[in-house]
Protein backbone atom coordinates (compact mmCIF):
# COMPACT_ATOMS: atom_id res chain seq x y z
CA UNK A 1 0.00 0.00 0.00
CA UNK A 2 1.41 3.38 -1.03
CA UNK A 3 2.20 5.86 1.72
CA UNK A 4 2.02 9.64 1.54
CA UNK A 5 5.28 11.40 2.41
CA UNK A 6 5.53 14.76 4.16
CA UNK A 7 5.98 16.70 0.91
CA UNK A 8 2.81 15.19 -0.55
CA UNK A 9 0.90 15.90 2.65
CA UNK A 10 2.00 19.53 2.47
CA UNK A 11 0.84 19.84 -1.15
CA UNK A 12 -2.50 18.20 -0.30
CA UNK A 13 -3.00 20.64 2.54
CA UNK A 14 -2.19 23.58 0.28
CA UNK A 15 -4.60 22.25 -2.35
CA UNK A 16 -7.44 22.04 0.16
CA UNK A 17 -6.75 25.51 1.59
CA UNK A 18 -6.43 27.11 -1.84
CA UNK A 19 -9.60 25.39 -3.10
CA UNK A 20 -11.54 26.81 -0.13
CA UNK A 21 -10.29 30.33 -0.87
CA UNK A 22 -11.18 29.99 -4.53
CA UNK A 23 -14.72 28.87 -3.67
CA UNK A 24 -15.14 32.08 -1.64
CA UNK A 25 -13.58 34.14 -4.43
CA UNK A 26 -15.93 32.70 -7.04
CA UNK A 27 -18.93 33.32 -4.78
CA UNK A 28 -17.84 36.93 -4.22
CA UNK A 29 -17.55 37.55 -7.97
CA UNK A 30 -20.95 35.92 -8.56
CA UNK A 31 -22.49 38.33 -6.05
CA UNK A 32 -21.59 41.17 -8.42
CA UNK A 33 -21.75 39.50 -11.85
CA UNK A 34 -25.17 37.87 -12.18
CA UNK A 35 -26.01 34.86 -14.33
CA UNK A 36 -22.50 34.31 -15.68
CA UNK A 37 -21.23 31.44 -13.53
CA UNK A 38 -19.55 29.62 -16.43
CA UNK A 39 -17.89 32.83 -17.64
CA UNK A 40 -16.57 33.50 -14.12
CA UNK A 41 -15.24 29.95 -13.87
CA UNK A 42 -13.46 30.23 -17.22
CA UNK A 43 -11.97 33.62 -16.37
CA UNK A 44 -10.64 32.26 -13.08
CA UNK A 45 -9.33 29.21 -14.92
CA UNK A 46 -7.37 31.43 -17.32
CA UNK A 47 -5.84 33.46 -14.50
CA UNK A 48 -5.00 30.42 -12.38
CA UNK A 49 -3.37 28.90 -15.45
CA UNK A 50 -1.19 32.00 -15.68
CA UNK A 51 -2.72 33.08 -19.00
CA UNK A 52 -4.88 35.66 -20.68
CA UNK A 53 -8.53 35.55 -21.75
CA UNK A 54 -10.52 37.04 -24.63
CA UNK A 55 -14.12 37.85 -23.67
CA UNK A 56 -16.52 37.90 -26.64
CA UNK A 57 -20.07 39.17 -26.16
CA UNK A 58 -22.60 41.85 -26.93
CA UNK A 59 -22.38 45.26 -25.19
CA UNK A 60 -23.74 45.55 -21.67
CA UNK A 61 -22.98 42.01 -20.50
CA UNK A 62 -20.65 43.12 -17.68
CA UNK A 63 -17.39 42.16 -19.40
CA UNK A 64 -15.60 45.25 -18.12
CA UNK A 65 -17.17 44.91 -14.68
CA UNK A 66 -16.02 41.29 -14.56
CA UNK A 67 -12.41 42.34 -15.13
CA UNK A 68 -12.62 45.04 -12.45
CA UNK A 69 -14.23 42.62 -9.98
CA UNK A 70 -11.62 39.94 -10.69
CA UNK A 71 -8.88 42.45 -9.97
CA UNK A 72 -10.50 43.45 -6.68
CA UNK A 73 -11.21 39.92 -5.43
CA UNK A 74 -7.81 38.53 -6.44
CA UNK A 75 -5.88 41.50 -5.07
CA UNK A 76 -4.51 42.58 -8.44
CA UNK A 77 -3.60 46.09 -9.54
CA UNK A 78 -6.06 46.62 -12.41
CA UNK A 79 -6.08 49.18 -15.22
CA UNK A 80 -8.33 49.66 -18.22
CA UNK A 81 -7.50 50.83 -21.74
CA UNK A 82 -10.25 51.68 -24.20
CA UNK A 83 -8.96 50.63 -27.61
CA UNK A 84 -9.82 53.08 -30.40
CA UNK A 85 -8.54 53.52 -33.98
CA UNK A 86 -6.34 56.48 -32.95
CA UNK A 87 -4.70 54.63 -30.03
CA UNK A 88 -0.91 54.38 -30.45
CA UNK A 89 1.51 51.81 -28.97
CA UNK A 90 3.04 54.48 -26.72
CA UNK A 91 -0.40 55.09 -25.19
CA UNK A 92 -0.21 51.53 -23.81
CA UNK A 93 3.49 50.90 -23.26
CA UNK A 94 4.68 54.37 -22.29
CA UNK A 95 7.23 56.66 -23.89
CA UNK A 96 10.53 58.43 -23.34
CA UNK A 97 10.40 62.16 -22.76
CA UNK A 98 13.29 64.62 -22.93
CA UNK A 99 13.86 66.46 -19.67
CA UNK A 100 16.25 69.25 -18.79
CA UNK A 101 17.72 69.39 -15.30
CA UNK A 102 18.39 72.53 -13.27
CA UNK A 103 22.02 72.59 -14.43
CA UNK A 104 21.01 72.45 -18.09
CA UNK A 105 21.69 68.76 -18.73
CA UNK A 106 19.23 66.95 -20.94
CA UNK A 107 18.28 63.33 -20.58
CA UNK A 108 15.51 60.94 -21.53
CA UNK A 109 13.15 59.58 -18.87
CA UNK A 110 10.77 56.69 -19.48
CA UNK A 111 7.19 57.29 -18.37
CA UNK A 112 5.40 53.99 -17.86
CA UNK A 113 2.10 53.38 -19.61
CA UNK A 114 -1.00 51.62 -18.28
CA UNK A 115 0.40 48.22 -19.26
CA UNK A 116 2.45 48.34 -16.06
CA UNK A 117 -0.20 46.66 -13.95
CA UNK A 118 -1.12 43.13 -12.93
CA UNK A 119 -4.47 42.93 -14.73
CA UNK A 120 -4.92 44.90 -17.95
CA UNK A 121 -8.45 45.34 -19.27
CA UNK A 122 -8.11 45.78 -23.05
CA UNK A 123 -11.60 46.99 -23.94
CA UNK A 124 -12.71 46.34 -27.54
CA UNK A 125 -9.22 45.32 -28.54
CA UNK A 126 -10.16 44.83 -32.19
CA UNK A 127 -10.91 48.55 -32.61
CA UNK A 128 -7.23 49.49 -32.48
CA UNK A 129 -4.91 49.27 -35.48
CA UNK A 130 -2.70 46.19 -35.98
CA UNK A 131 0.31 48.28 -34.99
CA UNK A 132 -1.23 49.01 -31.60
CA UNK A 133 -2.49 45.46 -31.14
CA UNK A 134 1.02 44.15 -31.73
CA UNK A 135 2.29 46.26 -28.83
CA UNK A 136 0.73 43.65 -26.54
CA UNK A 137 2.39 40.62 -28.16
CA UNK A 138 5.72 40.75 -26.35
CA UNK A 139 4.08 41.68 -23.06
CA UNK A 140 1.57 38.82 -23.20
CA UNK A 141 4.16 36.21 -24.05
CA UNK A 142 7.32 37.35 -22.27
CA UNK A 143 5.95 39.63 -19.53
CA UNK A 144 8.27 42.48 -20.44
CA UNK A 145 8.42 45.21 -23.08
CA UNK A 146 11.22 46.86 -25.02
CA UNK A 147 11.24 50.63 -25.62
CA UNK A 148 14.17 52.35 -27.36
CA UNK A 149 16.22 49.18 -26.92
CA UNK A 150 15.69 49.10 -23.16
CA UNK A 151 13.91 46.21 -21.45
CA UNK A 152 11.24 46.96 -18.84
CA UNK A 153 9.82 44.10 -16.78
CA UNK A 154 6.10 44.09 -16.02
CA UNK A 155 4.65 43.51 -12.54
CA UNK A 156 4.00 39.90 -11.63
CA UNK A 157 1.62 38.29 -12.14
CA UNK A 158 0.55 39.91 -15.42
CA UNK A 159 -2.72 39.09 -17.16
CA UNK A 160 -4.69 40.57 -20.03
CA UNK A 161 -8.46 40.36 -20.20
CA UNK A 162 -9.50 41.65 -23.61
CA UNK A 163 -13.03 42.15 -24.92
CA UNK A 164 -14.56 41.97 -28.37
CA UNK A 165 -18.01 42.94 -29.59
CA UNK A 166 -19.10 40.28 -32.13
CA UNK A 167 -21.99 42.39 -33.44
CA UNK A 168 -20.43 45.63 -34.67
CA UNK A 169 -17.55 44.90 -37.06
CA UNK A 170 -17.42 48.18 -39.01
CA UNK A 171 -14.14 49.99 -38.48
CA UNK A 172 -12.51 47.07 -36.65
CA UNK A 173 -9.24 45.24 -37.18
CA UNK A 174 -9.62 41.48 -36.59
CA UNK A 175 -6.89 40.11 -34.36
CA UNK A 176 -4.25 38.13 -36.29
CA UNK A 177 -3.84 34.44 -35.51
CA UNK A 178 -0.49 35.02 -33.81
CA UNK A 179 -2.09 37.31 -31.25
CA UNK A 180 -5.19 35.17 -30.78
CA UNK A 181 -2.93 32.24 -29.94
CA UNK A 182 -1.57 34.22 -26.98
CA UNK A 183 -4.94 33.99 -25.24
CA UNK A 184 -5.29 30.88 -23.09
CA UNK A 185 -9.08 30.92 -23.52
CA UNK A 186 -11.69 32.61 -25.69
CA UNK A 187 -14.77 33.01 -23.52
CA UNK A 188 -18.21 33.56 -25.01
CA UNK A 189 -20.32 35.81 -22.78
CA UNK A 190 -24.04 34.99 -23.28
CA UNK A 191 -27.13 36.92 -22.22
CA UNK A 192 -28.20 36.24 -18.59
CA UNK A 193 -31.25 34.11 -17.81
CA UNK A 194 -34.54 35.67 -16.71
CA UNK A 195 -34.05 35.35 -12.95
CA UNK A 196 -30.48 36.68 -13.09
CA UNK A 197 -31.56 39.67 -15.16
CA UNK A 198 -34.46 40.32 -12.76
CA UNK A 199 -32.05 40.34 -9.82
CA UNK A 200 -29.64 42.55 -11.75
CA UNK A 201 -32.45 44.96 -12.55
CA UNK A 202 -33.14 45.75 -8.89
CA UNK A 203 -29.58 45.60 -7.54
CA UNK A 204 -27.93 47.82 -10.17
CA UNK A 205 -30.63 50.51 -10.14
CA UNK A 206 -30.85 50.80 -6.37
CA UNK A 207 -29.29 53.34 -4.06
CA UNK A 208 -26.26 51.20 -3.19
CA UNK A 209 -24.02 49.41 -5.66
CA UNK A 210 -22.68 45.97 -4.77
CA UNK A 211 -18.91 45.68 -4.47
CA UNK A 212 -16.87 42.51 -3.98
CA UNK A 213 -14.26 42.30 -1.20
CA UNK A 214 -10.57 41.52 -1.64
CA UNK A 215 -10.11 37.86 -0.69
CA UNK A 216 -6.62 37.02 -1.97
CA UNK A 217 -3.27 38.75 -2.02
CA UNK A 218 -0.89 38.79 -4.95
CA UNK A 219 1.39 36.33 -3.15
CA UNK A 220 -1.52 33.95 -2.50
CA UNK A 221 -2.59 34.10 -6.14
CA UNK A 222 0.93 33.37 -7.34
CA UNK A 223 1.14 30.48 -4.89
CA UNK A 224 -2.12 29.12 -6.34
CA UNK A 225 -0.75 29.48 -9.88
CA UNK A 226 2.35 27.55 -8.84
CA UNK A 227 0.17 24.91 -7.20
CA UNK A 228 -1.77 24.43 -10.44
CA UNK A 229 1.41 23.28 -12.14
CA UNK A 230 2.00 20.69 -9.41
CA UNK A 231 -1.36 18.97 -9.88
CA UNK A 232 -0.74 15.52 -11.40
CA UNK A 233 -2.30 14.69 -14.77
CA UNK A 234 -3.08 11.09 -15.64
CA UNK A 235 -2.05 9.46 -18.89
CA UNK A 236 -5.69 9.16 -20.01
CA UNK A 237 -6.16 12.93 -19.69
CA UNK A 238 -2.90 13.71 -21.48
CA UNK A 239 -3.83 11.28 -24.26
CA UNK A 240 -7.27 12.93 -24.59
CA UNK A 241 -5.65 16.38 -24.91
CA UNK A 242 -3.23 15.23 -27.59
CA UNK A 243 -5.89 13.29 -29.47
CA UNK A 244 -8.28 16.24 -29.50
CA UNK A 245 -5.74 18.85 -30.60
CA UNK A 246 -4.00 16.69 -33.19
CA UNK A 247 -7.32 15.51 -34.65
CA UNK A 248 -8.18 19.15 -35.43
CA UNK A 249 -5.27 19.57 -37.86
CA UNK A 250 -5.89 18.97 -41.56
CA UNK A 251 -3.22 17.10 -43.50
CA UNK A 252 -2.24 13.72 -44.95
CA UNK A 253 -2.86 11.92 -41.64
CA UNK A 254 -6.25 13.56 -40.98
CA UNK A 255 -9.56 11.93 -41.86
CA UNK A 256 -11.83 13.13 -44.65
CA UNK A 257 -14.13 15.10 -42.31
CA UNK A 258 -11.26 17.20 -40.97
CA UNK A 259 -9.74 17.90 -44.39
CA UNK A 260 -13.13 18.89 -45.80
CA UNK A 261 -14.17 21.17 -42.95
CA UNK A 262 -11.05 22.62 -41.30
CA UNK A 263 -8.80 25.02 -43.18
CA UNK A 264 -6.14 25.33 -40.46
CA UNK A 265 -5.87 23.77 -37.02
CA UNK A 266 -4.44 24.48 -33.56
CA UNK A 267 -0.73 24.39 -32.78
CA UNK A 268 1.08 22.96 -29.74
CA UNK A 269 0.10 25.99 -27.64
CA UNK A 270 -3.45 24.61 -27.67
CA UNK A 271 -2.23 21.44 -25.97
CA UNK A 272 -0.34 23.49 -23.39
CA UNK A 273 -3.41 25.64 -22.75
CA UNK A 274 -5.59 22.57 -22.26
CA UNK A 275 -3.07 21.03 -19.87
CA UNK A 276 -2.96 24.18 -17.72
CA UNK A 277 -6.70 24.69 -18.04
CA UNK A 278 -7.73 21.24 -16.85
CA UNK A 279 -5.41 21.52 -13.87
CA UNK A 280 -6.81 24.95 -12.93
CA UNK A 281 -10.39 23.73 -13.37
CA UNK A 282 -9.71 20.77 -11.08
CA UNK A 283 -8.33 23.09 -8.41
CA UNK A 284 -11.38 25.36 -8.71
CA UNK A 285 -13.58 22.32 -8.08
CA UNK A 286 -11.44 21.16 -5.16
CA UNK A 287 -10.26 18.01 -6.95
CA UNK A 288 -6.76 16.59 -6.70
CA UNK A 289 -6.48 15.67 -10.39
CA UNK A 290 -8.24 16.61 -13.64
CA UNK A 291 -10.37 14.23 -15.70
CA UNK A 292 -11.32 13.79 -19.35
CA UNK A 293 -14.51 15.71 -18.54
CA UNK A 294 -12.33 18.78 -17.91
CA UNK A 295 -10.82 18.39 -21.37
CA UNK A 296 -14.30 18.26 -22.90
CA UNK A 297 -15.46 21.29 -20.89
CA UNK A 298 -12.50 23.40 -22.05
CA UNK A 299 -12.35 22.19 -25.66
CA UNK A 300 -14.43 25.06 -27.06
CA UNK A 301 -12.73 27.99 -25.26
CA UNK A 302 -9.27 26.58 -26.02
CA UNK A 303 -9.80 25.63 -29.68
CA UNK A 304 -12.34 28.22 -30.86
CA UNK A 305 -9.77 30.95 -31.60
CA UNK A 306 -7.04 28.59 -32.77
CA UNK A 307 -8.66 27.04 -35.84
CA UNK A 308 -10.91 27.94 -38.76
CA UNK A 309 -13.38 26.08 -40.94
CA UNK A 310 -13.31 26.06 -44.73
CA UNK A 311 -15.48 28.18 -47.00
CA UNK A 312 -17.24 25.02 -48.19
CA UNK A 313 -18.12 24.11 -44.59
CA UNK A 314 -19.57 27.57 -43.97
CA UNK A 315 -21.55 27.32 -47.22
CA UNK A 316 -23.01 24.03 -45.98
CA UNK A 317 -24.21 25.76 -42.81
CA UNK A 318 -21.60 24.23 -40.50
CA UNK A 319 -20.20 26.22 -37.60
CA UNK A 320 -16.88 26.12 -35.82
CA UNK A 321 -18.56 25.05 -32.57
CA UNK A 322 -20.31 22.22 -34.44
CA UNK A 323 -16.99 21.01 -35.86
CA UNK A 324 -15.42 21.10 -32.39
CA UNK A 325 -18.37 19.10 -31.05
CA UNK A 326 -17.64 16.47 -33.72
CA UNK A 327 -13.99 16.32 -32.62
CA UNK A 328 -15.01 16.02 -28.97
CA UNK A 329 -16.97 12.92 -29.88
CA UNK A 330 -13.72 11.10 -30.58
CA UNK A 331 -12.57 11.46 -26.97
CA UNK A 332 -15.93 11.51 -25.16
Amino acid sequence: MATINEADKKILGELETTAERLVKARAAISSVIFGQDEVIELALTAILGGGHALLVGAPGLAKTRLAITLGTVLGLNERRVQFTPDLMPADILGAEVLEESADGQRMFRFIKGPIFCQLLMADEINRASPRTQSALLQAMQEHHITVAGQRYDLPQPFHVLATQNPIEQEGTYPLPEAQLDRFLLEIDVPYPDLESERRMLFVTTGDHDTEAPTLLTTDELQAAQHLVRLIPVGESVADAILKLVRSARPGPEADAYVNENISWGPGPRASQSLMLGVRARALLDGRLAPSVDDVIALAHPVLRHRMAITFAARADGKTLDGVIDHLIGSIG
